[in-house]
């Protein structure tokens, strides 16, 4: 019997993947454990094992396919003995159909296309925008203009492809007086005009008569920026942001950073490691989050989620987006420990390589954009964490120490929590614990 391979899921939330590249080819013989194919996630890219044995009877989704569906066919094996022949013709059907949102690419310049730039609308054709019966073809934007014109789309000539009905036919319909529906199909258009029927936010064709025809190009959102944007809009809209912030001087930090590389033993002709001020600010921040315990939680409806470890979640900048892979246990590990796990961690998610265990969960996050010289900002808080830490740059400003006017270095961090289960008090208290750590840096390694 054949066996069928499909689209895994590889991480909770994952709906859809992409098959970057096959690493068997029809006929090769497969056991279980080996490597057959490679899908890019909205994280990261991932190499996917065969689970049974047999002979790769047929290849259904080509490599590059964008989309797949979780649970959708990819692959036939042949099991020992069989046909392949027979198995592969077992194959449901190819390489499934592009993204809805990739099929009207080409129409959306045209629908983008200035009413005034339409040619003047033909005679009646609704042959033209047919293809059998009674069935129109058109775009969801002509349909709408239509429908609000009172215009029968079933006589407007479609200039989109396939003799498709496209926004300027519409307008050019308009424009010549075209026939008018029937008065059963403008019935719905008071319902369609009440408040509570209206539309929620800008359509993409409303945003783009704001500009110029020809001053842009339309960019698809790719599966990351797509996560993002949802995880991002559910953040704000669920947790209630409160936001700390506390200067932090860096001068004992520093000094005490250069000492530590120094003395770095030598290793395969370089350093053992290299510890970075980021790498001291995740140390600080797991040591500030083990002495304030009750803020190292998580919310649920139902429970307070109280975590036995700090795991600290670090924002890295990817090409399309971020990701944050975590250290576990950071406030057992040494910084040396860390900084290595970092570097491999931080070069594994630039080529997409980590696994969905290296990125998911984590009890908090630091964000640092003190490198790209960002005095402070706020960052959005990642479910299901109840913190993060926005690290800003380093910079020399004039204080007062003991009544006297000094330089020093001074970091700002500002802490965004959950209001819900880290309220302001609670969240002073953990700043407190990490610019303890910070401004007197023996303390993490004792």
């Amino acid at each position: 019997m054949p066996i069928n391979i499909t689209m895994p899921a590889l991480s909770p939330t994952m709906e859809e993947g992409n098959l970057a590249k096959w690493l068997v080819k029809e006929g090769d013989t497969v056991k279980s454990g080996d490597i057959i194919a490679e899908i890019e996630t909205d994280k990261a890219t991932m190499e996917v094992e065969a689970v049974d044995e047999g002979t790769v009877a047929k290849l259904v989704v080509p490599a590059g396919t964008e989309g797949v569906k979780v649970n959708a066919l990819i692959a036939v094996l042949a099991a020992e003995g069989e046909d392949v022949s027979a198995a592969a013709s077992s194959a449901v059907s190819a390489a499934p159909a592009p993204k809805a949102a990739e099929a009207p690419k080409a129409e959306a310049k045209t629908e983008a296309a200035p009413a005034a730039e339409a040619a003047p609308a033909p005679a009646a054709a609704p042959a033209a925008a047919s293809t059998g019966g009674n069935r129109t073809f058109s775009s969801p934007l002509a349909r709408r203009l239509a429908k609000e014109a009172g215009i029968d789309l079933a006589a407007v000539a479609g200039s989109g492809p396939h003799g498709r009905v496209v926004k300027s036919d519409v307008e050019a319909a308009v424009a010549g007086g075209g026939t008018k529906a029937a008065p059963a199909a403008a019935a719905p258009q008071a319902a369609a005009q009440a408040p509570a029927a209206a539309p929620k936010g800008a359509s993409d064709e409303s945003v783009l008569k704001l500009f110029e025809q020809g001053s842009y190009e339309l960019v698809p959102h790719d599966g990351m920026r797509k996560i993002i944007a949802k995880r991002l809009v559910e953040s704000k809209q669920t947790v209630p942001h409160f936001y700390v912030t506390v200067d932090c001087e860096l001068d004992a930090l520093m000094a005490l950073r250069a000492q530590l590389n120094d003395a770095a033993p030598r290793k395969d002709g370089g350093a053992a490691y290299k510890i970075s001020v980021n790498d001291m600010v995740i140390k600080a921040m797991a040591l500030a989050l083990r002495d304030v315990p009750d803020a190292n939680v998580s919310w649920t409806e139902a429970n307070m989620v109280k975590h036995k470890h700090a795991d600290v979640g670090v924002a890295v900048s990817i090409p399309g987006g971020l990701i944050t892979p975590i250290v576990r246990k950071a406030e057992e590990k040494t910084l040396s420990v860390i900084s290595n796990e970092m570097r491999d961690l931080g070069k594994r998610a630039k080529d997409r390589k980590l696994k969905p265990e290296e990125f998911q969960g984590g009890t908090t996050s630091v964000s640092n954009m003190g490198m790209m010289g960002v005095k402070n900002f706020a960052a959005v808080i990642n479910p299901p964490h109840a913190t993060i830490l926005a690290v800003g740059a380093g910079e020399q400003r004039v204080i007062v120490r003991k009544g006297e006017m000094v330089i020093a270095t001074v970091m700002s961090v500002t802490l965004s929590t959950d209001h819900r289960c880290v309220d302001g008090a609670l969240g002073a208290e953990l700043l407190q614990a990490f610019k303890g750590y910070i401004e007197n840096p023996m303390g993490m390694l004792v």
